[in-house]
């Protein structure tokens, strides 16, 4: 599933190439068709994004928003009109599509699209945790639930609703960086450790959105500067323990740990995040 990078990324292209202009909006699927005719020639407002929420505005509707959620399959990609921004041309898979001015974005497979009003909006920030790519994020919020939690924090920072936007990636390599063992209970997370929890966070992921991956080592650990080959792997970005369980980790030689948390693949070194 895509983490929150990507759809602040997304939101941050789609308010350059749509904000402030009349759009096409059209659902060849025909899924989202009704609504994509009542949207069809309005003004674009602007995107946001809520953790893994994104929501398009447009402007003079009762209900101004089209909420996306991607979820586990979901693609939204943003390009010169006539270009291909997908490998197939099938257009009955296409749920999605808007253009203008010589800018198309395409929408295939989310687990969301629908057209909802503010109050819709108000109640999803509200209910997710803060993000920590958003400037309006108050990290309190989470370490108020944090702080007082058995769950171990490996399980808490993808709960979205106490941070919203962290998955797998994320999760796991912040956890190293900061070397603290994933099961730790909540509750014996001290404060401070919890504040450089979320600086990290908003460190990575702000460097994520702008670079399009996310990569976590320090230079120290790069490849040129150990003499390795860069990583290899569909996710892109230089990791410490994100899918590479049985390899050396890059701090101290031992050999990376995984195992299942709460239906989740959890990677995590068992000498640098000691318990």
């Amino acid at each position: 599933m895509p983490e929150g990078h990507v759809t602040h990324r997304l939101a941050r292209d789609l308010t350059a190439d749509f904000a402030g202009r009349p759009v096409r909006v059209s659902s060849p699927q025909g899924r989202f068709g009704a609504e994509a005719s009542l949207l069809d020639g309005h003004a674009c407002r602007e995107a946001e994004a809520v953790g893994k929420h994104l929501f398009v505005r447009f402007a003079d509707l009762p209900e101004p928003y089209v909420h996306i959620h991607l979820g586990l399959i979901g693609k939204l990609r943003v390009g010169p009109a006539g270009s291909r921004l997908f490998d197939t041309d099938d257009e009955s898979t296409l749920r999605l599509r808007l253009a203008a001015d010589g800018r198309v974005a395409e929408l295939r497979g989310p687990q969301w699209c629908r057209l909802v009003s503010g109050e819709v909006r108000d109640r999803v920030l509200a209910e997710s945790g803060p993000d920590p790519l958003r400037a309006d994020a108050d990290p309190a919020r989470a370490w108020a639930r944090i702080g007082r939690s058995r769950r171990p924090i490996g399980a808490l920072l993808m709960d979205q609703r106490i941070t919203a936007g962290v998955g797998n990636i994320f999760r796991a390599e912040v956890l190293f960086r900061q070397r603290m063992s994933p099961f730790r209970e909540g509750q014996r997370v001290t404060r401070p450790a919890f504040g450089r929890i979320w600086a990290d966070l908003v460190g990575l992921m702000e460097d994520a959105v702008t670079t399009g991956r996310i990569d976590s080592v320090l230079p120290e650990h790069e490849p040129e500067a150990m003499g390795r080959a860069p990583r290899l792997d569909r996710h892109g970005g230089e990791v410490y323990v994100y899918r590479r369980a049985g390899q050396e980790c890059l701090v101290c030689g031992r050999e990376v740990s995984t195992a299942v948390l709460q239906g989740r693949n959890l990677y995590w070194c068992r000498h640098c995040q000691r318990r």
